[in-house]
């Protein structure tokens, strides 16, 4: 059998290397909310720590009668110390974690994803307790052990890899399908490319000290497992912002005195950094002393992307998908904006023409009509192709993300051919489900539905009203979200539409139509209401 690696091994040999440098820096803050200073982790420390909460684990199932390598469920935000902790513990117990994201908040749903993968017991966030009264299974909250004295007899020896297609641990897709993420077991040899391809991603930038990047997301979710799984491996240190839609103040303050000089963040949320550095040279001068911004989840604004590489910021754009980690990466620098992407070395991927390139696809896609339009495919024999279950009738996963070739091997992304969106933090969305749900309680109030909001916090709904409605606009808004309220309460957070300031009443014709076939443009109707969206979403 070949030899597999995972994250906890990568985690012992990374542990032994550079044991008294920080893996992790923790925000102190004053009574008043005030940032004060980061705790420094070292790897030593956490690796012990994360014995210590492995032992617990492994004696408090172990007492419930849950065996060694069943399911364990972690329902949490994903982002402190602590959380990060249960997720290595419950494997370094012996025990596949299945993790859920806060970002669904319904218990029914959790309920079902965790008898769908066969769970015999749930840790969950402890402000979540009053939710899981009726838990199927043994349920513990997720409280800092650090402080309780565990018997380490219960601690096993460090999980070993069996077969390939054993699997390891279980995410869910970022979108909702038929009411609800899909499970996406990830076996050892897809846990071994992720190990393999982090490692290259982030190798060390700095010729002297250690390299520090800042947290991007939850560890609930692939992207920051995979990033953490790069920092490590080299060496490097993670910063915990407040939140991932950190401050300006914060960036500047992690920069300035926590050391940061990787910054990893999904565009929108750079935005902001962007809109304050174009009216401070002090920002800017902060952002140019970075030694790389890796963007990842969404193609960024133009006029954002424009004006970084214009200031010399040294770029870099990672595309990658919740089923498969990074895929594609743009150099360093590059000197342009809209920088080519490459598949990283060591996979198996073809980009195959697509069958249909009518004008009923994503407009948005096809912005240069003599490009041949190809789709990016995990290839069956590349290691990172994901789960049989999520793999097409020829045995290959097709990502539907779509991309023109302009040099040997270089690529540029083009869209997606399909009816999902990225929100603001690169979770996706599926608009046909919603329009749909939309059809069916809704059909005699409208006439026609289109779901937008690329990048944005949550989708938005413009429907255009049936002629003769007795209903005025703000009625009819309310009608269609108590209609629809049930569909929404088992989604994530993120594909909700959930308040009537979400929904647009336009007058009937109003919406851009394709020319064959009259199906609505979902990109034209993103680019002519662009204001109110942005109006829709913007703070008081």
């Amino acid at each position: 059998m070949a030899s597999y690696k995972t994250h906890l091994q990568a985690l012992y040999e990374c542990s032994a290397k550079y044991s008294s440098l920080p893996i992790l820096k923790l925000p102190v803050y004053d009574h008043e909310g005030q940032l004060c200073t980061w705790q420094p982790i070292s790897y030593q420390q956490f690796t012990s720590d994360v014995e210590h909460f492995a032992a617990h684990l492994a004696g408090r199932l172990a007492a419930d009668g849950v065996p060694l390598r069943s399911v364990v469920g972690l329902w949490s935000n994903g982002m402190s110390y602590v959380d990060i902790l249960y997720i290595y513990a419950i494997a370094r117990a012996g025990y596949i974690p299945q993790l859920f994201s806060l970002r669904l908040p319904n218990p029914d749903v959790i309920y079902e994803l965790l008898e769908k993968a066969n769970g015999r017991a749930m840790i969950y966030e402890p402000d979540l307790a009053s939710m899981l009264s009726t838990c199927p299974c043994p349920a513990y909250s997720a409280v800092d052990l650090r402080s309780v004295e565990v018997d380490n007899t219960f601690l096993p020896p460090v999980p070993q890899p069996t077969g390939a297609d054993d699997i390891v641990m279980i995410f869910h897709t970022s979108g909702s399908t038929s009411g609800r993420p899909k499970l996406l077991p990830c076996n050892y040899k897809w846990l071994d490319a992720m190990v393999r391809k982090s490692a290259k991603v982030s190798p060390p930038l700095r010729q002297t000290g250690q390299d520090v990047t800042v947290a991007m997301g939850s560890m609930c979710h692939i992207g920051q497992t995979f990033m953490f799984l790069a920092s490590f491996q080299n060496g490097a240190c993670t910063i915990q912002p407040k939140a991932v839609t950190f401050s300006t103040d914060e960036l500047a303050l992690m920069i300035t005195r926590g050391g940061l000089n990787r910054l990893n963040e999904f565009p929108a949320f750079f935005a902001v950094h962007v809109r304050a550095a174009k009216q401070s040279p002090k920002l800017l001068a902060l952002l140019r002393s970075l030694d790389e911004i890796l963007y990842s989840g969404q193609p960024m604004s133009r006029e954002d992307e424009e004006w970084a590489y214009a200031q010399g910021l040294k770029m870099r754009n990672l595309f990658g998908s919740t089923e498969c980690g990074a895929m594609l990466l743009s150099i360093r620098g590059g000197g342009q904006a809209n920088p080519p992407l490459r598949p990283i070395e060591g996979t198996s991927y073809a980009f195959m023409p697509i069958e249909d390139e009518s004008d009923d696809a994503e407009e948005g896609a096809y912005s240069n009509a003599n490009a041949r339009l190809l789709e990016l495919v995990i290839l069956a024999n590349s290691d990172d192709c994901p789960h049989v279950s999520m793999r097409a009738a020829d045995g290959h996963y097709h990502t539907g993300d779509l991309f023109v070739e302009v040099g040997p091997g270089a690529y540029l992304s083009r869209g997606r051919g399909d009816d999902w969106i990225k929100s603001e933090n690169a979770l996706r969305c599926d608009t046909r489900a919603i329009e749909d749900n939309v059809r069916q309680t809704c059909g005699e109030l409208i006439v026609e539905c289109v779901v937008v909001g690329n990048g944005r916090p949550s989708p938005a709904l413009f429907v255009e009203a049936a002629a003769g409605m007795a209903m005025d606009d703000a009625k009819l808004r309310r009608e269609i979200i108590r209609r629809t309220r049930h569909f929404h309460s088992r989604r994530y957070l993120h594909e909700r539409i959930s308040n009537a300031k979400m929904v647009v009443v336009v007058p009937m014709g109003t919406l851009p139509r394709t020319a064959t076939k009259g199906n609505v443009r979902r990109r034209a109707v993103e680019e002519m209401f662009t204001a109110e969206l942005d109006a829709m979403f913007t703070c008081a």
